[in-house]
């Protein structure tokens, strides 16, 4: 299930829809119902298994799906996308962005769907730590000696890296809109602390930022220099003005895999060729593994499911896609620039 991340982005469907202001177009997409966006043909295992599908479009954006005033109807037409799926002959569907936070995370959706459903947010998290320990990795950063800030600790997601990331970690900041929340979060891992202000990522070494904020919460000055993100959130977490201003910080989208076979989306969602979000793939894996079932739900992700979409993923050939930093891909000169910035930073650290 897949649906607009902004207004906008509605006109690549109805192209006069771009001179409407956002309100406009929202009431236009309430009047319309779901529709099959694509065929999705090639996805092939390492073991030889096979899988098909369709893209579901859900004519939402962000905003309507997590305006209260509007929950009801998001189940209405959620449910109309899980109808559909059903009618084409998918045995599986999967939320796709903001579809999954609807009201109890999918939970409902289940009850009432004619066929099993998942959030996807199992493999994302999977590929947020990855990506996170990987970039870590090349760009010189000790994780036993560094400081993990995660956005959105709350969150399923958030939660979860947390758990995951933490105890690898010297120290962990956690940032939640509710700090009561956060603080519970906090008291159940080693060496964390909980806040509501992002400027206490400053002195971050790892940042993995998955709010459902639905707009930039992240901006140049709450981040040291020398930092990693990994922005998983859509729409993101991270200003542009990151990517503009911060040539000292690496910022890359996690969740973006690799999806094996000669594998057609029919779809332009902003990706190269033969990739997509961890979401999405999760929904795959599951496929081809024939666990016909509701895998990723709620607003709890269990490390376990993290640990399986991980060796799912092994099995049957998914992987990391490289690294992506808003819609371009990140080359071995903005490692090596971020990696020098953080040896700038340790020799000044070091002279006071």
């Amino acid at each position: 299930m897949v649906h607009p991340i902004e207004a906008k982005d509605a006109a690549r469907k109805y192209p006069w829809l771009r001179y409407l202001p956002d309100g406009m177009i929202e009431a236009y997409m309430r009047r319309k119902s779901p529709v099959i966006a694509s065929h999705i043909t090639g996805i092939q295992s390492l073991t030889g298994e096979t899988a098909e599908g369709w893209f579901i479009g859900l004519p939402m954006t962000p905003r309507m799906l997590t305006s209260p005033e509007l929950l009801q109807f998001s189940y209405e037409q959620i449910g109309k996308c899980c109808e559909l799926a059903h009618g084409l002959g998918a045995e599986l569907i999967g939320l796709g962005a903001f579809s999954s936070v609807v009201g109890d995370g999918g939970i409902t959706i289940a009850k009432n769907a004619p066929l099993p459903v998942t959030t996807g947010n199992s493999y994302t998290v999977a590929t947020a730590i990855e990506a996170a320990e990987l970039a870590a990795s090349q760009l010189g950063i000790n994780l036993a000696d560094a400081v993990l800030g995660v956005v959105g600790a709350s969150g399923s997601i958030g939660k979860t890296c947390a758990t995951i990331l933490a105890p690898k970690m010297a120290r962990t900041v956690l940032i939640g809109r509710d700090l009561v929340r956060t603080e519970q979060v906090a008291q159940s891992l080693p060496r964390a602390s909980a806040s509501i202000d992002p400027n206490d990522l400053l002195p971050c070494d790892v940042v993995v930022t998955v709010s459902s904020a639905g707009g930039a919460l992240v901006f140049p000055q709450h981040l040291g220099p020398g930092a990693v993100v990994v922005d998983v959130a859509r729409p993101r977490d991270v200003s542009v003005r990151v990517a503009r201003e911060r040539p000292d910080v690496l910022v890359i989208e996690g969740g973006v895999v690799s999806v094996p076979g000669d594998v057609e989306f029919n779809f332009e969602f902003g990706f190269p060729a033969k990739t997509a979000y961890a979401c999405m793939s999760e929904t795959m894996l599951l496929a081809l593994e024939g666990r016909i079932e509701s895998f990723s739900l709620g607003k709890e992700i269990s490390v376990e499911q993290v640990l399986t979409t991980q060796e799912l993923a092994a099995k049957h050939g998914f992987k990391l896609a490289g690294f992506r930093s808003f819609e371009r891909e990140v080359g071995p000169e903005l490692i090596e620039r971020t990696r020098q910035a953080r040896l700038s930073r340790r020799v000044q650290v070091g002279v006071s």
